[in-house]
């Protein structure tokens, strides 16, 4: 019988798996056995388990690999990404020219003189704004738990 079922799938494994497996239905059932060729009924449970193993196999999506999860972002670039965002929703509550203020002096890396060249304002002004952009700018964070 093992012999039959390993040319059925194909498979050393599955095909000891179907051998036991009915040879367990004949052992629970010894019933039905009676009256009946033997052999015959267990050449047909064997052949029923491989055509049942392998519709099973069809109607499940195809299993993949370990090669799917490597695709994935790990989970530190999860949470930097998460924060970029929180920090993005941050920077965008503050006001119009405190925002522009962090966004020439930290995202650009502008001098004073330069944003204030930039920006079209005096660099004191340059200076204070971005004194004040920071003060909300760390309670716009805190607000979303981003802040320490």
């Amino acid at each position: 019988m093992y012999g039959y079922v390993l040319r059925l799938t194909g498979d050393p494994g599955r095909a000891e798996d179907v051998v036991q497996e009915t040879l367990l239905r004949a052992w629970r059932h010894p019933s039905v056995l009676e009256g009946r060729p033997v052999r015959a009924w267990l050449f047909t449970v064997a052949r029923n388990l491989v055509v049942d193993q392998h519709r099973a196999r069809m109607a499940r999506p195809q299993e993949t690999g370990d090669e799917a999860l490597s695709v994935l972002p790990a989970d530190d670039e999860l949470d930097k990404a998460l924060e970029s965002w929180g920090v993005a929703e941050a920077l965008a509550s503050l006001r119009p020219e405190h925002r522009d203020v962090l966004v020439e002096t930290y995202y650009r890396g502008r001098s004073v003189k330069e944003a204030s060249e930039a920006l079209g304002i005096p660099p004191g002004t340059v200076k204070s704004r971005t004194y004040y952009a920071l003060r909300a700018l760390k309670l716009a964070l805190e607000e979303r738990g981003l802040a320490p």
